[in-house]
């Protein structure tokens, strides 16, 4: 499968709300999507592939951290690497704007994409008890310095 990482568009918004809509209990609006992806410091990209978004992720920037808040992958195009290109090319365009340590949350009980960031060099550092809704769980905070 061939795929192309680039910066999100206006254009996406309607194909990354429904991927959001289709994974996350409670998915950010599709207006809250395009406030963050139109803020400077942001960093939000997609993954390309025949025409469809594939994937997308998003981090907020500040004073040299990144803070991963979005990071998601349509499941018929799951098992394929795109979360982890998706990962890495935003690790790349945070140390663009400097950042040098990245944060995210994760679900306690989302092993794959636990597997994922600590294959990607992101350590558990803590928890935040009933962090997340429907169902409620734990998050796990974890992070990576370069």
């Amino acid at each position: 499968m061939d795929w192309t990482i680039r910066q999100m568009e206006e254009r996406d918004l309607d194909e990354v709300s429904a991927i959001e809509k289709s994974i996350f209990s409670i998915p950010w609006s599709r207006k809250s999507l395009q406030d963050a992806m139109n803020t400077p410091d942001n960093v939000y990209i997609v993954c390309e592939t025949d025409g469809r978004i594939a994937g997308y992720c998003g981090m907020w920037t500040v004073l040299g951290e990144g803070n991963i808040v979005n990071v998601a992958v349509d499941e018929h195009y799951r098992k394929n690497g795109i979360a982890r290109a998706l990962m890495q090319e935003l690790v790349k365009r945070g140390l663009e704007k400097n950042v040098n340590i990245f944060f995210l949350e994760v679900r306690a009980g989302n092993e794959a994409a636990k597997h994922l960031y600590e294959t990607e060099g992101f350590h558990n550092i803590g928890v935040r008890k009933n962090f997340y809704e429907k169902p409620v769980e734990d998050a796990y905070v974890m992070s990576k310095i370069l």
